[in-house]
């Protein structure tokens, strides 16, 4: 039987392990035989000679960024004028007309942005939840961009069943029939989900919003993720209209009425919780309910300064999210790990968060918010998911003094070297699995058509993407 290949990544200037010790190991080197690690040191004490053998001198090396909230779809309304200035349900008013016009040639193309922008950031796992589905688009549409771009993919199939005629914010066009929700959602969990270890592609049931589905959704979902044995994800006490609309609707804070839907336990997690009490907090640590922390997100909505420092001293599985790119307007999950160590400093003064426990939300944290065990350290035998920055950006200068705290504290800087599953898909800070022009001139004319209302001028039938997508390289 053929060994699998092997890869060296040697000599650089620190290797950030993220283990249970924090080893930082100078001059230190990553062997990787096929798609897991199987020694991390001293570059002196790893063998000399692999298969391919790249030099990270000058370079930091960690394990790869891991993203726990997203919606892909977002990067085709970045800086809508109607939703520059509103908090969050205004911004929402304002882009769902928007989106009803989505296209699933539209979701595609958008998650490969998103997915790119990502995995330039130093992001090598990602989870996107996608809640509205108009026009025959699908959750395969970005599940099929994940897979072209070689990314680790949660796919969340999300759902919005209570429209304004009900009490519900989105306009009832956008909603879904529960029965149908259900039945989709077990499809793509039959379909695609891998509970394997080193899974490349999972998928999460993920109703939108209490203010956007029915507390019966809720619970069916929960149930049926039991049945299947799938994570759970949605929106929770994310601004004070959120909350107050929980009062108001359910008589509950968003924190117990997610305990009264099922919706605490370690196999759920739950995106932003800035108004999380201090019930909801020890509720989330005692179940080990995991949080998406989405700090730029909060501050562009100006829904407030999530409580992490808090959660973190209660055991709050905690992890970082960039958010839709229409309420962040990036997807650079290095420049998150920034915003929540300066956030969090804001509120809670200079040692609120350390430059390296930033990283550890961003790695760990985002690890155990997924229910993974095999990424977010470097260790044998977890996945072969590496990243490298290379210190001699402009932008690092004067900064060796630490360089791995550098990463957090000066500009958020591309990968300079992203390694997926044991597959080098960034090198020398450029893809290499899509070709990034063609791409962005065709999400930019999507995007223009999109706000414009011109989609059914610009979109495929169905079916022929493949006719204008960029050539992947293997």
């Amino acid at each position: 039987m053929l060994r699998p290949p092997s890869l060296l990544l040697k000599d650089a200037t620190v290797v950030a392990t993220m283990d249970d010790a924090g080893r930082e190991i100078e001059g230190g080197g990553v062997l990787v035989r096929g798609h897991t690690i199987e020694a991390v040191g001293p570059t002196r004490e790893l063998p000399a000679a692999a298969d391919e053998v790249i030099d990270c001198r000058g370079m930091v090396v960690l394990p790869g960024l891991v993203n726990t909230h997203h919606h892909f779809f977002q990067t085709l309304t970045r800086a809508v004028p109607a939703a520059q200035d509103a908090e969050l349900f205004g911004w929402l008013k304002a882009l769902y007309p928007l989106w009803a016009r989505l296209t699933p040639e539209m979701l595609n193309v958008s998650a490969q942005v998103a997915i790119a922008e990502l995995m330039l950031s130093g992001c090598t796992t990602a989870s996107d939840h996608l809640y509205l589905f108009p026009n025959g688009g699908r959750l395969d549409d970005t599940i099929e961009a994940a897979r072209m771009l070689g990314l680790r993919f949660h796919a969340c199939r999300g759902a919005m069943s209570v429209g304004e005629s009900a009490g519900g914010l989105p306009p009832d066009a956008l909603v879904e029939r529960e029965d149908a929700i259900l039945a989709d959602t077990r499809r793509v969990i039959e379909t695609y989900h891998d509970p394997e270890r080193c899974a490349m592609l999972r998928v999460a049931a993920a109703p939108c919003s209490p203010f956007s589905v029915s507390t019966d959704l809720m619970r069916e979902t929960a149930a049926l993720a039991t049945a299947y044995g799938v994570r759970l994800h949605t929106h929770l006490a994310e601004s004070d209209n959120d909350v107050a609309y929980s009062r108001e609707r359910f008589g509950r804070t968003p924190a117990q009425y997610a305990q009264d839907a099922g919706w605490t336990g370690d196999h759920v997690w739950h995106a932003h919780c800035v108004k999380l009490d201090a019930h909801g907090i020890d509720l989330f640590a005692r179940t080990g309910t995991g949080v998406a922390h989405c700090p730029t997100s909060n501050m562009r909505l100006a829904s407030g300064i999530a409580p992490v420092r808090r959660m973190l001293d209660a055991g709050v599985p905690v992890g970082l999210g960039v958010d839709g790119s229409a309420s962040n307007d990036s997807s650079h999950l290095l420049a998150e790990a920034r915003q929540a160590l300066l956030l969090q400093r804001v509120g809670g003064g200079p040692a609120a968060l350390t430059a390296r426990e930033a990283l550890a939300l961003a790695t760990r944290g985002g690890a155990r918010v997924l229910g993974r065990d095999d990424i977010g350290q470097l260790t044998p035998g977890m996945a072969a998911d590496i990243v490298a920055f290379d210190l001699a950006d402009v932008g690092f200068a004067g900064a060796g003094h630490d360089p791995l705290a550098a990463l957090v504290f000066c500009a958020p800087a591309r990968a300079a070297l992203s390694v997926i599953h044991g597959r080098v898909v960034i090198r020398d800070g450029h893809l290499t699995t899509v070709d990034l022009p063609p791409l962005v001139e065709r999400h930019c004319a999507l995007a223009r058509a999109l706000v414009r209302g011109e989609c059914a001028a610009t979109d495929p039938p169905r079916g022929t993407l493949a006719e204008w997508s960029p050539t992947t390289r293997s």
